[in-house]
Parts: C-alpha cells; sequence; structure tokens
C-alpha cells in the first residue's frame, strides 16, 4: 500500500525485476483484476505493476476532485517511489487517457493504448449502460468471478459517490489532443470496430497525433477488445513489447 495526497493507493508488484517494467493501468470503474489477464502473461520476463486508481478496488477515494492530472501525478509518485525508471505503459479506456497525458510528461519506454479517449465523447447512452451492454457480449468478463456482474458501470455518473461523479464530469470534458502531440514513445493502439464507448475513429486520430504509432483493429469486437481477443492481444503485446 502507498500514500499519495493523504490517501492510500492499493497495487500489486509480481515477476522478474530484472525485466523491464510494465505498468498497467485499468479503466473507469474498474480494477487490478480487469488487467491480470494480459499481465500475467508477461510476468516470467518482465516486472509488472497494476494499480487500482484512486477510488477503485482497494485505493482509497481522493479527497478533493481530482483531474486526469492529478491521477497522472498519483502515478508518477508511486513510480518513483518504487525507483522505476523508463517504464512500459498499458491502459485501458480512462487508464490510456491517463497513460497518453503521462507519456506526454515523462520518459516511457512503450505506450499500450487500449480503447483510450483523449477528448470528449458525446453519445446518448449512459456509460453505465453502455458498459453493461458491452460487458454481457465478454465471456472473458464473466470468469473474473462475477466482478463484471458486480462492478463494470457500477459507479457511472448516476451511482457514483459525490466526489467520483465530479471526477467523472472532470475526466469526460478534458481534451488532451495538443498534449498527445508531445508523445514520443512507441505506440501500440488496439481498438474493436463495434466500440460504443469510445468511437473507433479516435484511433485514427491517435495514431496521426502520436509520431511513431500504428493501429491493430479487432473486428466485431467491443470496448473490451483486448478481452474478447485475449490470446491475440498477448501475441501481439509480445511482439511490440519485446
Amino acid at each position: 500500500m502507498f500514500t499519495y495526497d493523504d490517501i492510500k493507493i492499493n497495487y500489486v508488484r509480481y515477476g522478474n525485476k530484472k525485466g523491464n517494467t510494465l505498468v498497467f493501468l485499468h479503466g473507469w470503474g474498474q480494477n487490478i483484476e480487469m488487467m491480470k489477464p494480459i499481465a500475467d502473461p508477461f510476468s516470467e520476463t518482465n516486472d509488472i505493476l497494476i494499480i487500482d486508481l484512486p477510488g477503485y478496488g482497494g485505493s482509497e477515494e481522493p479527497k478533493k476532485v481530482y483531474t486526469v492530472y492529478d491521477y497522472v501525478d498519483c502515478i508518477k509518485s508511486l513510480i518513483e517511489f518504487l525507483k522505476i525508471k523508463n517504464p512500459s505503459l498499458i491502459g485501458h479506456s480512462f487508464g490510456g487517457k491517463i497513460s497518453l497525458l503521462y507519456a506526454s510528461k515523462y520518459d516511457v519506454h512503450k505506450l499500450v493504448l487500449l480503447a483510450s479517449p483523449f477528448k470528449k465523447e458525446v453519445t446518448k447512452l449512459s456509460l453505465k449502460t453502455k458498459l453493461l451492454k458491452t460487458a454481457k457480449k465478454v465471456p472473458v468478463l464473466n470468469k473474473l468471478e462475477g466482478f463484471a456482474k458486480k462492478h463494470i458501470g457500477s459507479t457511472d455518473y448516476r451511482n457514483a459517490s459525490p466526489m467520483m461523479r465530479q471526477i467523472l464530469v472532470e475526466t469526460v470534458n478534458l481534451d488532451i489532443t495538443e498534449e498527445v502531440k508531445k508523445i514520443k514513445s512507441s505506440t501500440l493502439i488496439i481498438w474493436g470496430t463495434l466500440d460504443e464507448a469510445v468511437d473507433v475513429k479516435r484511433a485514427y486520430e491517435l495514431e496521426q497525433l502520436i509520431p511513431d504509432a500504428g493501429i491493430v483493429l479487432y473486428e466485431n469486437c467491443t470496448h473490451y477488445a483486448y478481452l474478447e481477443r485475449l490470446g491475440q492481444t498477448i501475441k501481439v503485446l509480445k511482439n511490440f513489447l519485446d
């Protein structure tokens, strides 16, 4: 457990500390368990760090309204505390937005974006409706000890605490396009063509904004494409990260 800004941050670190450090950041309303399926296969050769973002999992809720910049500062403080240098970041959705902003400010070996928003997404469906609708289509989620059923979308705007509700508004409305242009890290972008939470057109926009970036599209997959095609994701990541 790590303390940042007077709140406790939960994380797990395991694997081969002689290898490169891979930092995994989950999406909104999720936790460490959602990233383990793609992290565990790399533990023999890499140092693995998975974080419960403030407000989720075993981490305490922020005592003030956090912006994405605050989340980046939290991650940076933990990485420095653990004496990690030049990590690779793998972020899904909200965790991807944090990863983008982090990579625009600090040294990152490689960057992996899994359906990562970077500007305001305007849709008719509520966040909870979109996530639940999507989660039902992803068999892998049902195997995570009921996690998806209990937690996916359970902390959207309507059901979130007043604090997390304000943080969600700040997060959704923040456009980091100009910051994304500053990223120098080699970047892999993985996206599902049927993503209803963050339109696949954002993948192409990110590819244009980041100088060294490439896209892997998963046909007929959703916002959780990285889990829907877990085997393929692991192969693609191994080729990119190694």
